[in-house]
């Protein structure tokens, strides 16, 4: 990444300048993290108003969450990839103005078809975004900073996750989802004057050193780590999506919402421990997230009836996911180098393939084997996790000096 920095517009003021955290800039890379997790998550917490709104039904209106992820899905690679060569900034804006159309037409439209297109298009424009994200803040901050910057940078997803999404469903049902959807709008168009005020523009990649999309796979230490993100991610949708059953075993089917909060509280502690540590410890954050999350699916698998057992691991596992996006970006980035935008969107591809196999997957194992073997199929797939991350000690996680 040293190449970027060379090639990046100047702006620093000597030394001591550089060695200082660019706040309001990483702020609305975070808030534009924020802006794209809410448009994507919170249909699903308003099924009912939206089905109502549209004279559908609550299974039509789910869709809308699926079209969504099918945009990021389809656009992540095959977009970041076209677009290596343009500038930064630019591209940036291009994307935040998606979400302020297309949220805004999801606001107005009373046809369905069209509010589906709409989410489709949302979709393609996070596609873009959640592959530049993390090259953008890195570009922006010297090496010893890059891990605290993308932490920063990426802390508007588990602040959407745990506060965004309850205060927006909530408000939703006061004031009707057609007006949420219009103020993440107007939140657009604050975010669209604050990146032109504060955030420093860089150029795309020369031609020369753009690197087939295969060749960017076969770079040493991307596989494992993507492989770590498939497989980490799936467990953590598989237990995500399929909380509510999980909790009415246990006893807790009234205590959904709260049990969802404190996931959400301590995923933010999390990615604050995460920013902290990242740029001195990355290997090893990812040896203890991976291994505690296995540890927090065999006690859940051990004590599913004992209440202070579920509330201690439901905590370690919103400890250890918060900064699991930081943490596996950071990795692919340093394992990518020049060549990170596009590694990146391959991320948001297996990412999202993850997410989709979590809703799959935990539904065969609901279906066949019941709620009770959940605990057990994560606890399997995050060993595998933890000793992929393990081995993969000279390309991937490397245990490298880090500064």
């Amino acid at each position: 990444m040293n190449s970027n920095l060379t090639s990046a517009e100047p702006t620093t003021k000597g030394a001591s300048a550089s060695e200082r955290l660019p706040w309001t800039g990483l702020l609305a890379l975070s808030m534009t993290g924020f802006i794209c997790i809410l448009t994507e998550t919170l249909p699903a917490g308003l099924l009912p108003q939206i089905s109502e709104g549209l004279g559908i039904s609550e299974a039509f209106a789910g869709q809308l969450v699926t079209l969504y992820a099918m945009g990021s899905l389809a656009a992540a690679i095959p977009l970041t990839a076209a677009t290596r060569g343009w500038r930064r900034r630019p591209l940036l804006l291009l994307c935040i103005i998606g979400f302020l159309v297309f949220n805004t037409i999801t606001a107005i439209s009373s046809n369905f078809m069209l509010t589906l297109v709409a989410r489709f298009l949302a979709g393609v424009s996070a596609g873009v975004l959640w592959g530049m994200i993390a090259g953008y803040a890195r570009r922006m901050v010297p090496d010893s900073l890059k891990g605290r910057a993308m932490a920063i940078a990426m802390s508007g997803t588990p602040l959407a996750l745990a506060l965004g999404v309850p205060v927006g469903t909530f408000l939703g049902v006061l004031v009707g989802w057609r007006s949420i959807f219009g103020i993440m709008s107007l939140l657009t168009v604050a975010l669209v004057f604050w990146v032109l005020w504060k955030l420093p523009d860089f150029p795309g990649q020369a031609t020369h050193q753009r690197i087939p999309l295969i060749k960017v796979f076969t770079i040493a230490g991307v596989r494992p780590i993507l492989l770590v993100v498939l497989i980490w991610v799936l467990a953590h949708n598989i237990l995500y999506t399929y909380i509510a059953p999980y909790l009415a075993q246990a006893g807790l089917a009234s205590q959904i919402g709260f049990v969802l909060l404190i996931f959400g509280i301590t995923s933010v502690v999390g990615i604050w421990i995460t920013g902290v540590l990242i740029d001195r410890w990355l290997r090893l954050l990812v040896l203890i997230s991976t291994f505690g999350f296995a540890a927090a699916s065999l006690a859940l698998g051990i004590g599913s009836q004992q209440l202070i057992v579920v509330y201690i691991s439901i905590s370690i596992w919103g400890l250890t996911f918060g900064g699991a996006a930081t943490l596996l970006q950071t990795a692919l980035a340093e394992a990518a180098g020049e060549s990170a935008d596009v590694a990146q969107s391959m991320l948001v591809t297996a990412w999202n393939l993850a997410i989709s196999g979590g809703g799959l997957v935990g539904g065969i194992l609901l279906e066949s084997l019941g709620v009770l073997s959940f605990p057990w199929a994560l606890l399997i797939l995050m060993l595998i996790a933890f000793i992929v991350s393990l081995v993969a000690k000279k390309h991937g996680f490397s245990a490298k000096e880090r500064a």
